[in-house]
């Protein structure tokens, strides 16, 4: 399918998730074969005041390419002003952030805190689509709680006012990401835009992904937390959905060596002490389905410095042998 210019190839994608996605695990995820990933949600407010680190979430290497730079924020004419500031970086869209359920995020009238406003989505999205060139693409929910379930509805309103894409997570706020993500409403929203929409919530396998295709409908599947110390997932997905020989899951190697490269990044795009600090979530992702994953996963907690993965890689394979 066709974003703009951009064609992106392949039918899964890398959500946006804070503290996570960051261009270590963004590369090695299109590496393996994801068609499209956003970035870390920068605050549009932060970003036109100049603020360096908020730049420094919309750096864009070549081989994360088709990527969109996701903005968060409720004043039309700050995301409008942001807008004009990312789009000097390249990306392939401007994404609006209307589905974050974090308290710090929502509580301050950002992310899926504008579902409860969809007036307000559409002057977001229209101020976006008039500042910049670029395709302006929107994630939202399935609505804030039970009462207030209105995906379509704000849908309808944001490409109405010019989205050229919409990302629906099927849970509401209130639901965080519990209970199983309800696929019909992402149906429901295929069904009443014409507009591509990107299908998102409880994809952990390559058979989840087809089982969601087919299900509701949507153009592209969203991957966030099955991808975690799985970055194989897109390369799973792209052979069934292209009918292929079915790939092998990762072997005890190529899991290690992975897993190397991916800390080895975090380490050279943010410095040791820094990148070692997240490495640690990132490495007890890794331990899922090993032999001794929970001692394994303290290993993870105590890292330190890059030489420390010899000994957690040693005890990998000592318990996996």
């Amino acid at each position: 399918m066709k974003l703009g210019n951009i064609e992106i190839q392949g039918k899964a994608v890398l959500a946006p998730m804070a503290g996570v996605t960051d261009r270590a695990f963004r590369e090695l995820c299109m590496g393996f074969g994801a068609a499209y990933c956003t970035s870390e949600m920068a605050s549009a407010k932060a970003l036109t005041m100049s603020d360096k680190k908020t730049a420094e979430l919309l750096a864009i290497s070549e081989s994360e390419r088709p990527m969109a730079l996701q903005l968060f924020g409720y004043e039309p004419e700050t995301i409008a002003a942001a807008a004009k500031i990312a789009a000097q970086y390249r990306p392939a869209a401007i994404d609006i952030n209307m589905g974050c359920p974090a308290p710090k995020i929502a509580n301050n009238h950002s992310g899926s805190a504008l579902m409860k406003d969809p007036d307000l989505c559409g002057r977001i999205v229209e101020a976006a689509v008039k500042a910049t060139d670029l395709p302006v693409t929107v994630k939202i929910r399935k609505g804030w709680d039970a009462h207030s379930v209105n995906a379509v509805e704000v849908a309808k309103i944001c490409e109405a006012a010019g989205a050229s894409m919409i990302a629906v997570h099927g849970r509401t706020r209130e639901q965080m990401y519990a209970p199983p993500a309800d696929w019909d409403i992402i149906a429901q929203v295929k069904r009443a835009v014409r507009i591509p929409v990107i299908g998102n919530g409880d994809i952990t396998t390559a058979l989840d992904a087809m089982h969601m295709l087919e299900q509701t409908g949507c153009d592209l599947v969203m991957v966030g937390r099955g991808a975690l110390g799985n970055p194989w997932i897109f390369r799973e997905i792209n052979s069934r959905y292209e009918r292929a020989c079915p790939v092998s899951p990762p072997g005890l190697y190529e899991r290690i060596t992975v897993m190397h490269r991916h800390i080895q990044k975090l380490c050279e795009y943010k410095g040791e002490r820094v990148g070692m600090r997240e490495a640690r979530k990132h490495t007890a992702w890794y331990m899922k389905g090993l032999r001794g994953a929970a001692r394994l996963r303290v290993m993870c907690g105590e890292l330190r410095e890059f030489s420390d993965m010899k000994a957690l890689t040693q005890a990998i394979m000592e318990e996996n042998a």
